[in-house]
């Protein structure tokens, strides 16, 4: 594995050739969103409103480049008050599924969450404060496949942003 910066994970995940991007989500909450959190739980709307439009906006973006995304999150069940928000912003054009915990206690999984492309894995390392430690690169063709088998295996298992009710 090779340590990466977060600029260096944008090139390597968006940079050429174009292809899919697939993300693999484990963890029930995410401290880079506590702001978004903290004002959709005090009711501001508008603030949940325009950032989630910058989301949108960016990933229309990288789709219209070439860059197709998809996304699964495993989450546990019942719900953290953080995946309650998740499912009710989430937007109904994006690509996302839910994969309830309970689903995957046989499904091999990566330790992290991991941002796929044919040909490489990105792994975003957490500690136990929430914050995010490291970011890893591996271009190993069997830690790229076993990556790319877990997300699709996740895929079919989990259900359809929209479907899922909670």
């Amino acid at each position: 594995m090779e340590l990466i910066s977060a600029a260096r994970r944008l090139e390597l995940l968006f940079g050429e050739p174009a292809q899919e991007v697939r993300k693999l989500e484990l963890r029930d909450f995410y401290e880079v969103d506590r702001s978004l959190f903290e004002s959709w739980r005090s009711g501001d709307r508008e603030t949940v409103d325009k950032t989630m439009k910058r989301h949108r906006d960016s990933r229309a973006e990288r789709v219209a480049r070439g860059f197709p995304f998809r996304r699964v999150r495993v989450i546990s069940e019942p719900l953290s008050e953080y995946q309650r928000m998740a499912v009710q912003i989430a937007d109904p054009q994006e690509r996302l599924r839910w994969l309830p915990r309970a689903k995957v206690s046989a499904v091999p999984m990566p330790g992290n969450d991991c941002l796929i492309r044919d040909d490489l894995v990105v792994f975003n390392l957490v500690g136990g404060d929430n914050q995010q430690t490291e970011i890893q690169l591996s271009t190993d063709a069997d830690v790229v496949r076993f990556c790319n088998d877990a997300f699709e295996q996740a895929w079919s298992l989990a259900i359809p942003n929209g479907e899922y009710k909670p």
